[in-house]
């Protein structure tokens, strides 16, 4: 008797779960966890999804503490899921954390963090 109910109720349960669509960061350059021989000139971070550039961003900090100065964050004109950040700068040597939050085109925040290191 209660696997005639137990069962319908589970896949009703599963066939009405809804699709979470969010703008997860699927690749990043420098690396997560990267150890790099030349300081980057820029960051690339490749979401899941489109992105709102007006209300995506990072903060990076470097082995200092301080934050890393950038420049305007720009969309690929073909591709709205590749954000460039250009770095104000040299990078010393060190570990920088990389912070980010992103607003996907569909409304859905999401955010993150991830490091790299200059090496000396």
């Amino acid at each position: 008797m209660i696997k005639r109910f137990v069962l319908p109720a589970l896949g009703a349960l599963l066939l009405a779960t809804p699709a979470f669509a969010h703008a997860h960061l699927l690749q990043e350059t420098p690396a997560n966890k990267a150890v790099v021989t030349a300081a980057p000139t820029h960051l690339v971070l490749k979401f899941s999804e489109g992105v709102q550039v007006k209300f995506t961003g990072v903060t990076i900090t470097g082995p200092d503490k301080k934050a890393v100065g950038t420049g305007m964050e720009m969309l690929s004109p073909k591709d709205d899921t590749l954000l460039t950040i250009p770095l104000d700068g040299t990078l010393a040597a060190g570990v920088y954390t990389v912070a980010w939050h992103a607003l996907s085109t569909d409304g859905h925040k999401t955010q993150g963090t991830y490091s790299f290191t200059v090496k000396g």
